[in-house]
């Protein structure tokens, strides 16, 4: 037990008063340099558009990750991307959230600045809990008595830090919430409490299922400690609560053990990308089904938690075949003369009666642009079980990583990353850039989770012959198709060498009239020769989607 005086005299039976262990095993110093954190975060209220009100956000690095929270260490906080799901022309977000905080150094350190901004009307989001654990008066001094106790305190002298030598009164975890609660209300804005955002941990053998083996990632539910507590509070106060863990959770449970792996980096607390996403979207997700009347009006200016899609319309039950891909696949297709994509093509070899096809390709996309402008995403909303996915990219995933327009990959399939500074137009921001087989996995991997087939296509050859033979890609996209179909047993469908074989049989000099424009772009004789291809190459591999050619 951490030595500690004992300043409050009724101790209730169920306070424990053993500080809390650090499960998350992760050191965050953002906390220790005040003056960096205070020219990093925004001035409290700084967002606030002419009357209108603010939403602060009042959390640790699973809100805001890093002094800048700009994921420039490939980490997101879940504040990061809040913004989306509200009209800033109504209410502002604004996230005043520091890593390695808890519910104790927060209030005491970091509160008294964030009221100063907040105003009659404003709403606060308050999410503490990760950091309430190790020493009381050592180490990073952060640590709150367990529970909800309203009496129990413990005044200590802190041995450590920035402020060692300072005599404190610890509070039970409950106890700061109330406090924020009394505090926010007093302002005349609302308070909402949520429960913390889910870690990852790794599955033992006694806790092995169907559905996770041993070794497996699973998500941590804290229903039983922080979540419990909060939801209590809540119901105490009368605040609305979400409870974002469960719901986060309820979406990790569906996800395969890799797929849960990537949307944490570096640790099993801290979000990548993709699992701030999440944690927004189950925050939006939550704050919508809140009946809580004080909710009511704040569900007025949100925006954006229904799920983009494709538009598809289905057709008599029919599986729909969504068409992925770069200019190959689409292009302007329309003009005789023109730029045409195989995926016009579509009528030419799949049978209307028995499937929908519609072509969500677009020009200029790599697998890295396709994912990072929400157009994969758009794709697996729509996603049901018995439909099938064409992914086909590669002529725009040799571009450069860090410069340019920014959709290059690393080469090759190794699960591996980098972070990169994009930079485009007026935009900059980062992004954690994965290989090319790690793109084609995850697009393989949402697929299966939806019930969907995916069916790899292989890069249409370029009009380009060396040796007098058209050029083949088969030592590096090609054998990277190859790697990764065989990896995740998917049907691989050879274009580039069903279309080369083609074109090597018609000759170099006949062959111009398949390219219009430049040496990859084909007429729209050559996307019909493309679109048999795709047949051809469905049947050849025997693919379940041949039952719905012509």
């Amino acid at each position: 037990m951490v030595a500690a005086t004992c300043a409050c005299l009724t101790l209730s039976a169920q306070t424990d008063f053993r500080p809390m262990e650090d499960e998350n095993k992760v050191v965050d110093l953002t906390l220790d340099s005040l003056e960096k954190v205070l020219t990093a975060r925004p001035e409290a209220g700084s967002s606030r558009k002419g009357e209108n009100p603010v939403l602060f956000l009042v959390g640790n690095s699973t809100m805001r990750t890093g002094t800048k929270g700009n994921g420039d260490n490939g980490q997101w906080g879940w504040g990061f991307y809040a913004h989306n799901y509200f009209n800033e022309d109504k209410i502002t977000v604004e996230n005043q959230a520091l890593g390695g905080t808890s519910s104790r150094t927060f209030y005491n350190q970091l509160w008294p600045d964030v009221k100063k901004g907040i105003r009659p009307g404003d709403y606060v989001i308050i999410e503490l809990g990760h950091n309430d654990n190790g020493p009381f008066d050592s180490g990073r001094c952060r640590a709150s008595i367990r529970g909800i106790s309203s009496t129990d305190s413990l005044v200590v002298t802190l041995k450590d830090g920035p402020r060692k030598g300072q005599v404190e009164t610890v509070w039970s975890y409950g106890e700061y919430m109330r406090r924020f609660v009394r505090e926010t209300r007093a302002l005349g804005a609302h308070p909402i409490l949520m429960s913390l955002t889910p870690r990852k941990r790794n599955v033992t053998a006694e806790g092995a299922s169907a559905n996770r083996k041993a070794g497996d990632w699973e998500p941590v539910r804290v229903n039983e400690t922080f979540g419990l507590w909060a939801r209590q509070i809540a119901e105490e106060m009368n605040v609305p609560f979400v409870d974002l863990n469960e719901i986060s959770v309820g979406k990790y449970q569906q996800m395969t053990s890799w797929k849960l792996n990537y949307h944490f980096y570096l640790d099993n607390i801290h979000t990548s990308k993709f699992g701030a996403q999440l944690n927004a979207r189950s925050a939006a997700e939550g704050l919508m089904a809140c009946a809580h009347p004080e909710v009511a009006p704040l569900k007025q200016m949100m925006t954006g938690v229904e799920l983009p899609t494709t538009g598809v319309r289905r057709e008599n039950g029919n599986p729909v075949v969504f068409i992925t891909g770069d200019s190959t696949v689409k292009n302007t297709d329309r003009d005789s003369t023109g730029m045409w994509g195989w995926g016009s093509q579509a009528d030419r070899i799949f049978d209307a009666d028995k499937i929908t096809w519609i072509n969500c390709a677009q020009a200029g996309r790599s697998l890295r642009t396709y994912l990072r402008e929400g157009r994969w995403d758009k794709v697996y909303n729509d996603l049901q079980e018995g439909d099938f996915v064409l992914i086909q990219f590669g002529h725009n995933d040799i571009g450069e990583l860090h410069r340019g327009k920014h959709r290059g990959e690393i080469p090759g399939v190794a699960d591996t990353s980098c972070v990169s500074r994009v930079v485009l137009k007026d935009e900059a921001y980062n992004e954690v850039v994965y290989s090319f087989g790690w793109y084609l996995r995850k697009f393989i991997d949402d697929c299966r989770q939806k019930g969907a087939t995916p069916i790899i296509v292989s890069l249409t050859p370029r009009n380009e012959w060396p040796g007098g033979k058209i050029e083949r890609r088969n030592d590096s996209y090609g054998r990277w198709y190859r790697q990764v179909a065989e990896e995740t047993g998917t049907t691989f469908v050879d274009l580039h060498n069903i279309t080369a074989d083609a074109l090597d049989g018609i000759g170099q000099e006949a062959a111009r009239e398949y390219y219009c424009g430049d040496h990859t772009h084909t007429s729209l004789r050559g996307a019909r020769l493309n679109a048999l291809g795709v047949a051809i190459g469905l049947r050849r591999a025997g693919s379940e989607l041949a039952r719905y050619l012509k």
